[in-house]
């Protein structure tokens, strides 16, 4: 008899999972509205904020090939060095997997670093998990590209 119950909930079981995972638009909103604190707290050297965007076990492949930890991700955002005066994302995408989401985009940054003026444009793309509660960033890599 039990058995016979089980079966006629099965066709809910989806239903009730994807309630209980944050997926739709206002999670896509919500990753881009992190994704752009993101570019702020780059802005303005904010390591703290950072510190929550990122998970500890975070993995950060520059546009040179060189690969960070969260410790050296953070002490990077913090060189006095880099003095960007814009950064925007732009034609951003946000594919959605239960609690993992891959965000990837264009990137426009300025700025002065070891007193010569920069202008890129790039391509990231960053992975992001739902855990305890709220989203954060597992995975990021970016990518340098020339502009005409």
């Amino acid at each position: 008899m039990k058995l016979r119950h089980l079966f006629l909930l099965l066709p809910l079981l989806p239903g009730l999972v994807q309630a209980q995972t944050p997926l739709g638009t206002t999670t896509e909103s919500k990753l881009i509205a992190l994704e752009n604190a993101w570019n702020q707290a780059q802005l303005h050297h904010d390591a703290k904020a950072l510190e929550h965007l990122v998970g500890d076990r975070f993995i950060y492949t520059d546009t040179d090939g060189s690969v960070m930890n969260k410790v050296q991700f953070l002490a990077d955002a913090k060189d006095m060095d880099y003095r960007a005066t814009s950064a925007a994302n732009d034609n951003v995408k946000v594919d959605l997997y239960d609690t993992t989401a891959v965000v990837s985009g264009s990137y426009h940054t300025k700025g002065i670093y070891k007193g010569k003026p920069f202008d890129h444009h790039g391509r990231f793309t960053d992975t992001w998990i739902y855990l305890n509660g709220q989203w954060q960033c597992v995975a990021s890599a970016t990518t340098l590209l020339q502009h005409k």
